[in-house]
């Protein structure tokens, strides 16, 4: 009996209850368990948190405490670096972007302003009113050839700045008006090349940077009207007003410049500005708002 009860015992040790080797092999089981069931819950979250991500909204279930500000994705669908499951049918490859005249044109510098031209010039096909009292000077308007500025366009500008409350017409230094022959003196706008050239012949050396009157009339350098000048506080549609004014000043007989009256005044239009303001501020007409004239001491 003992050794048939060893044998049951025996017997009932290999059926009943897994040896030690036995239980080593099936204890993992649990955890492997417990870490599918995660691993399922965390894939429901993360497809309840891209679907909440793609809808911009708070998830189903849980709300926003109130005055928190919506949060914006940071990046948009269409840029999202993992593709829908299920794309539709009907979706069309993403176009490539071309320039088109309906773009913004990309942030630059300043113009470039072409060196030299033609050498030729187109006269503005336009004729004004007389602006102003007193003798009726006649002008016309020219633009070299070749550069990117139309001739009517800017007679229209100088037309505005001679016409102006504080320039020369405003206040008896003349008649001026525009017109396409017949002038008593021409405004030619000219690439710097083309302009040293036209001043040279009148002894006048501008270095590719300034302006000049000749007998035939103002020589306005392209860079100057387009750039404006470093030493004026203004943009270069209000440096064009200085421009005008102070080589029309030498038009209707003022022959000499003038220098800064005093620290802090404004400079006389008939100061060369660009060449330093000593002390002035910049200023690009003839009168003051009262309709003073600006002036200064004989440069």
């Amino acid at each position: 009996m003992g050794k048939r009860a060893a044998t049951a015992r025996g017997r009932g040790r290999g059926r009943g209850a897994p040896s030690r080797r036995g239980r080593a092999r099936r204890r993992p089981l649990a955890p492997l368990l417990v870490l599918g069931l995660l691993v399922g819950v965390l894939s429901i979250g993360a497809g309840a948190a891209i679907a909440h991500w793609r809808s911009g909204g708070t998830a189903a279930g849980s709300a926003a405490p109130a005055g928190t500000p919506r949060a914006e994705p940071l990046m948009s669908p269409d840029t999202s670096p993992s593709a829908d499951p299920e794309p539709s049918a009907s979706a069309s490859p993403r176009p490539t972007v071309s320039a088109s005249p309906k773009m913004s044109p990309p942030a630059s510098g300043p113009p470039r302003v072409p060196a030299s031209g033609k050498g030729t010039f187109t006269v503005a096909q336009a004729t004004g009113a007389a602006t102003g009292t007193g003798t009726l000077r006649r002008y016309k308007v020219e633009v070299e050839d070749g550069i990117d500025l139309s001739a009517r366009q800017a007679a229209a500008e100088i037309e505005d700045i001679l016409a102006h409350p504080r320039g020369w017409a405003a206040h008896g230094r003349g008649r001026f008006q525009l017109v396409s022959s017949n002038a008593d003196f021409v405004i030619r706008i000219a690439t710097p090349v083309t302009a040293d050239r036209l001043c040279l012949a009148q002894g006048l050396n501008t270095r590719g940077e300034l302006n000049c009157e000749t007998v035939e009339g103002v020589v306005v350098n392209l860079k100057r009207w387009m750039l404006g000048s470093p030493t004026f506080a203004g943009t270069p549609a209000e440096y064009r007003h200085l421009i005008i004014n102070h080589e029309v000043g030498h038009e209707i007989g003022i022959r000499q410049h003038m220098g800064c009256p005093g620290p802090g005044r404004p400079a006389p239009v008939m100061m060369q500005q660009i060449k330093g303001l000593n002390g002035c501020v910049s200023n690009a007409w003839p009168h003051d708002e009262d309709g003073t004239y600006l002036t200064g001491p004989p440069a």
